[in-house]
C-alpha cells in the first residue's frame, strides 16, 4: 500500500529556516508529479509547490515564489521543501502528495490533482 510520510516540520523563528521532507513507501513515485500543499488553522488547503516526474519543471505558490525550493531524488523516492525566510503566515500542517497520473510535463496546482496524500507535518513560525 502506498504511503508518503512527511517530516522535518518543527518551530521556527521568523526569518529562519526548515527543510521538509517526503518518502514514499509501497510504491515508487518517480514517474508521478509531487506536490506540497499547506492548511493553517481555519483556512482551506493551499497549493505551495509541485515538481515534475523528471524534475523538469516545478510550479510555486506566490507567496513563496523565491523564498521555497521543491526538489526531488528519485532513486530513494523522496521529495524535498527547502523554506527559507519564514515567516508566521507561513505557519500551518504541511501535506505531500501524489498525481496518480504519470509522465506529465506540467505539475497540477489544485489539490484535486493529487491521489496520494501524508498525513502532513506542522510548521510553526514564531518568535
Amino acid at each position: 500500500q502506498a504511503a508518503l510520510v512527511e517530516s522535518g516540520g518543527g518551530l521556527v523563528q521568523p526569518g529562519g529556516s526548515l527543510r521538509l521532507s517526503c518518502a514514499a513507501s509501497g510504491h515508487t513515485f518517480n514517474r508521478n508529479t509531487m506536490g506540497w500543499f499547506r492548511q493553517a488553522p481555519g483556512k482551506e488547503r493551499e497549493f505551495v509547490a509541485a515538481i515534475t516526474w523528471s524534475s523538469g519543471s516545478s510550479n510555486y505558490a506566490e507567496s513563496v515564489k523565491g523564498r521555497f525550493t521543491i526538489s526531488r531524488d528519485n532513486p530513494k523516492n523522496t521529495v524535498y521543501l527547502q523554506m527559507n525566510s519564514l515567516n508566521p503566515e507561513d505557519t500551518a500542517v504541511y501535506y505531500c502528495a501524489a498525481d496518480s497520473r504519470l509522465w506529465r510535463h506540467i505539475p497540477g496546482i489544485t489539490a484535486g490533482e493529487y491521489e496520494y496524500w501524508g498525513q502532513g507535518t506542522q510548521v510553526t513560525v514564531s518568535s
